[in-house]
Order: C-alpha cells, then structure tokens, then sequence
C-alpha cells in the first residue's frame, strides 16, 4: 500500500482507542470529540475492510485482527515521533549528546574531541559518563559508546574498537630497568584490582594472569582495588602499584611515558567497544559525522 494512502489521522484514533479502551479518552487524548473518534474507527474499518472494536454497552472489545495490529502500529508511531524529533532538534541546535562510561569518557574520548571541535567548530558535545545501559526511548541520548559483545538488540552497533589486556606501572617502580625481569619481581609491588563489573569472561583477573604466567600466589599480598578502570589507571600513573589495563584506556598515558609495560604484549579479549544507537538517528547528519570521527580516532588507536 502506498504511503500517501495510509489513513494516519484514522490509524492515530484508533491507536488512542485501542490505549485507553474508550472512545471518550482517546478524544481527550487527541482533543476531539467522542463522536469524531468513532467516525473516524468507523471509517478505518471500511477501509481495512475488517472489524477492529466489538461494542458492547458498557465496554470495548479488541478483535482479533486489532490485537495483532496494535504492536506493529505502536512501533511504527514511536519511530515517527523520533523522526520528528530529530528534525526538530537538528532545526533548534548543533548539540551532540552522547553516552559513554566515565573511564572510556576521561581516558580515551576527551582527550581527543579537541580534534572533533577543529572539524565541526560550532558543535556542543556533551557527554553523558554512564556505566548503565541507555533507554533511547526515555533518555534524551543520541548515540553511545559501550563495552561489551556488541549484541544490542533493536540497535545500530558497530564495532570501533578491539581490546587487549596486560599490566603497567609507572617508569619509577622499575627503578631504572626497562621491565621486569621475572614475574615474581612484580608480586614485591602492591598489584591494583579494578572491581568494577562485567560480563567480560575473558578479560584476566590479576589471579589468573598470575597462574597463566605459571606462578603461584601466596596469600595476603598487598593490593589496592577501585571500582573504575580509569582510577586503577591513575593508581599506577601515580607509582601505587601494578594495574591490569585495557589498550584503549592506557593508551594516552603510555604514549606521554607515564605508564610502562614491564612484560611487553597484551592478552586479547573478546569485548570491544561498539557504537550503539537506534537506527533513525543514522539520517542526522550530525550523528553520522561524529560515527565517522569516531572510527577514524580508533583506527590510528589500531594503527
């Protein structure tokens, strides 16, 4: 059927009726009369040729037909009340809001939107630090940034950015030496646990980086545990400790030689960081532009 045969005023009244189960609020509801509700269900069944309401004299009744509509309808209005939204925002402002958790924000993101503002200078970014998933249907967030397995289900997702996991400590704790000449010289350093949670089986804990590297740890070590990544990071920064890092959150202070890596490569992980947003929001300009910033950032992060 064609789009400029659908009859959208009709469909909106059924849609209310169908909400409320009454024709008198669903007129409340679109501020019209009763009367120019049922005219318009009225019509609507002519049109579709099937029966939508079974009247009884005190209450409504969904047929079967109207029942397996109402999701697809419901869906379908959502979707066009955030193409108008994104219009209407792109119309009123240049402001990018975006989603991204507080250590992937500070230590990688931030760092690099001075880049972003030279190529859009009159955009406002702000970012939103979260470590919860975002409800793009209640949340007034454009796109987000998440680490995890990339299964975002009703979303746009694409990966940005892979991760590897290995330990890093200030140059000052190797007293001069490039790296640790044995595991066991790094027990004599107190080790920095982040326990922030994930569903991340795969990246090490420090236990088991220390059995796969086939030493045995004995008991009461001295640690020190925070619940973000980017404060384990800082820890180490400041010569508190050994801290397990992932690629993407170490790689600024690596590269300015606030952090070393006393045992060289990483260990892969399954996780990434992936671009999730719904799909509507990939015909903003804006979005798209800032998506395509972002895989340019990332690919010199690989590179």
């Amino acid at each position: 059927m064609k789009r400029s045969l659908l009859p959208l005023n009709a469909l909106r009244a059924f849609d209310a009726a169908a909400r409320h189960m009454s024709f008198k609020l669903a007129a409340d509801d679109l501020s019209v009369t009763p009367a120019a509700i049922s005219q318009q269900i009225r019509s609507l069944e002519e049109f579709l040729g099937v029966e939508l309401f079974r009247r009884t004299n005190r209450s409504l009744i969904l047929t079967d037909a109207a029942q397996l509509s109402l999701g697809p309808l419901k869906e379908a209005f959502e979707k066009m009340e955030s193409a108008v939204d994104i219009i209407t925002d792109s119309k009123s402002s240049d402001t990018l809001k975006v989603s991204v958790s507080p250590s992937f924000a500070s230590k990688w993101l931030v760092p690099r939107l001075a880049s972003y503002y030279e190529r859009r200078p009159d955009s406002i970014v702000k970012i939103s630090a979260s470590m919860t998933l975002t409800d793009f249907k209640a949340e007034d967030i454009d796109l987000a940034v998440r680490y995890g397995s990339g299964d975002y289900k009703g979303l746009h997702s694409e990966e940005i950015l892979r991760e590897t996991v290995f330990p890093v400590c200030s140059p000052e704790l190797l007293n001069g030496a490039k790296e640790f000449d044995t595991v066991c010289k790094l027990l004599e350093k107190p080790l920095i646990h982040e326990d922030s949670f994930s569903e991340d089986n795969s990246a090490p804990s420090w236990s088991m980086w220390l059995k796969a590297a086939g030493v045995d740890v004995p008991g009461g070590l001295p640690a020190i545990h925070f619940n973000t990544h980017a404060l384990a990071i800082e820890a180490a920064v400041a010569g508190r400790g050994v801290a397990l890092a992932r690629s993407a959150i170490a790689e600024e202070d690596l590269k300015a030689g606030r952090l070393v890596k006393p045992f060289g490569d990483g260990t892969p992980v399954d996780f990434a960081h992936y671009i999730v947003c719904p799909e509507e929001r990939l015909e903003s300009e804006r979005v798209r532009d800032f998506i395509e910033w972002l895989k340019e950032e990332a690919s010199g992060h690989s590179a």
